[in-house]
């Protein structure tokens, strides 16, 4: 793309998400932000509440951190703010040490913040970006989906403004549906309102700020007719200026708490802002750097714990928002953050009029939103297990909780990636009637050459699997007139020590059956393994090719010789 009209070329280490600026698509970025700050000053304000938090405290999130990101982020597209993975996270780590709402609890997500940031600045010192890639995009599919559920069943005591249940999202539910009939119909009826304007605003257009509505309208409502005489609770007074800055009012060992709750929202936030990175990257032909990004997102963080916020996340629905508003660099987000910034100066003071049922019904379609049931319905189509490793995260994040959730997830990913090697794809190659290769199973016992089978064998030789090829190649190897067995090691990538003592094992086996052992198309990396271990001057020199088909034609000259 031409940069004339702009900056030529990015020589600074940072603001690669702002430049190179375009000046023609300046006011599209900047009417971006002020749609998503339309959008997303109600959606943080409903985080804040899932996190147990002051509602001013998820503007914080999209006031100082959403900016740092921009300036120090290598993505133009991520936008970072309060997140509702992280916020159910957090909630769930901080129950049991503070009152919700407390200062002590305000303090302690501070500091998880804090702790956050920095696992996330050290992750990028050692190379840890690449555990975002152990949890799978079904997994997160899953784990998303049970979040999704255990928010919007959390929120149904205050739509109808009944007390809520105690003990586990499950028991808790239960506990506010038997107090249905203590519901105040003044405060369903706002619940009710608030629903009905969203929804019907995002029916009529997508880009109309329904929750921005609904919430001006019911605090005009609340303030007019005084529905607190009639029994609707409101958030009552909220500060207004800007956050104070500062370290938050706890003790470094108060960290110790906390140590599986960071855990927990480290891989989250890996995971997450990397995929929505590489989705919109991917989607404009852009380039971004995954550990770039998690120095934006380590010190974006340790800025939300030093203004009184909690944890940020990279967050794909307020990315969609501006990519759909036509933003396309982190002018939009800059921009948002100046928005931000006026309504904390000038426009704090009516939000105490405004009831907890819309909070509530904002929170309530949040939740359903991140219930993907387009998304679990396209896995159960193409695969049956991963939709049932997707499916018990989920229930596991409802019923257990979600930090058990997200290990589950990455315990279930890194299984799953043991269970597709411990059965890896196998076949036999030969010549067909053109001339080239093709495949064919197993069990056909297809010859390449007068006794030549050769084997693919598409996976890693590790220690889950040595086993099952072994036990394969003595099989093949046992077919008369087999002479030679070849193995097609293009899709071996590496040789773990079971693996090389499988072969070795292997070699001797067969050499007792006078069947010859050769490979082909062994990759530079693994030849090294294969030097080290010692194979290759047990089986010579001669007996590794270049392809496949160098092997079959050196067998063909051999028997006819």
């Amino acid at each position: 793309m031409a940069i004339a009209e702009g900056v030529r070329k990015r020589s600074m280490p940072f603001m690669h998400g702002v430049l190179p600026l375009h000046r023609k698509q300046m006011p599209s970025d900047l009417l971006a932000g002020v749609t998503l700050a339309a959008l997303g000053i109600p959606e943080v304000m409903g985080y804040a509440k899932i996190a147990g938090m002051p509602v001013i405290t998820g503007l914080y999130t999209i006031l100082i951190p959403i900016a740092v990101f921009a300036l120090l982020g290598s993505s133009r597209h991520l936008v970072v703010g309060a997140d509702s993975a992280t916020a159910v996270i957090l909630a769930a780590g901080l129950v049991g040490l503070a009152s919700v709402g407390s200062p002590e609890y305000v303090a302690l997500a501070g500091l998880a913040a804090l702790v956050t940031g920095a696992v996330l600045i050290v992750a990028r010192l050692i190379r840890l970006g690449f555990l975002a890639d152990f949890l799978s995009r079904s997994v997160l599919i899953g784990f998303l989906t049970g979040v999704g559920i255990q928010v919007a069943m959390g929120q149904v005591g205050a739509m109808f403004g009944v007390p809520s249940g105690t003990g586990r999202t499950v028991r808790k539910f239960f506990g506010t549906l038997a107090n249905l009939g203590q519901t105040n119909l003044t405060t369903l009826a706002v619940s009710v309102a608030v629903l009905v304007v969203i929804l019907g605003s995002a029916k009529i257009n997508k880009r109309i700020p329904g929750a921005l509505i609904a919430i001006v309208g019911a605090i005009v409502v609340s303030w007019s007719r005084n529905l607190s005489a009639d029994g609707v609770s409101t958030i009552g007074k909220v500060p207004g200026g800007l956050p104070s800055f500062g370290m938050p009012d706890v003790s470094w060992s108060d960290a110790g708490p906390l140590a599986a709750t960071v855990g927990a929202m480290v891989l989250v936030i890996l995971a997450q802002s990397a995929a929505t990175s590489r989705a919109y990257a991917a989607k404009y032909e852009e380039q971004f750097s995954e550990n770039e990004d998690l120095v934006g997102l380590g010190v974006a963080n340790l800025a939300a714990g030093l203004s009184g916020a909690f944890v940020v996340n990279g967050s794909p629905t307020k990315t969609q928002m501006v990519d759909g508003a036509g933003g396309r660099s982190q002018i939009s987000q800059l921009s948002t953050a100046f928005v931000v910034l006026i309504v904390l100066l000038f426009l704090t003071g009516p939000l105490q009029y405004l009831p907890n049922a819309v909070l509530a019904s904002v929170v309530f379609l949040i939740g359903v939103e991140l219930v993907d049931v387009d998304g679990m319905r396209g896995i159960w189509k193409v695969r049956k297990d991963e939709f049932a490793i997707a499916a018990l995260t989920a229930a596991v994040v409802v019923s257990v909780g979600v930090e058990q959730g997200v290990i589950l997830a990455i315990v279930l990913s890194v299984l799953d990636y043991v269970r597709r090697g411990y059965r890896p794809s196998m076949s036999l190659l030969s010549v067909g009637a053109s001339g080239a290769l093709h495949s064919s199973p197993v069990a056909e016992g297809t010859l390449a050459a007068p006794g030549l089978m050769v084997l693919r064998f598409a996976a890693d030789l590790f220690y889950a699997n040595a086993n099952g090829f072994s036990t394969q190649v003595l099989e093949l190897a046992a077919t008369p007139g087999v002479t030679c067995i070849c193995l097609d090691a293009s899709g071996i990538a590496d040789i773990d020590y079971s693996g090389w003592k499988t072969l070795k094992e292997l070699r001797a086996t067969l050499q007792q059956r006078e069947v010859s052992f050769i490979f082909a198309e062994v990759l530079p990396e693994v030849r090294a393994e294969m030097d080290r271990y010692g194979i290759t001057k047990a089986v010579g020199e001669d007996a590794f090719f270049d392809s496949v088909s160098e092997a079959i034609q050196s067998t063909e000259t051999d028997a006819n010789s």
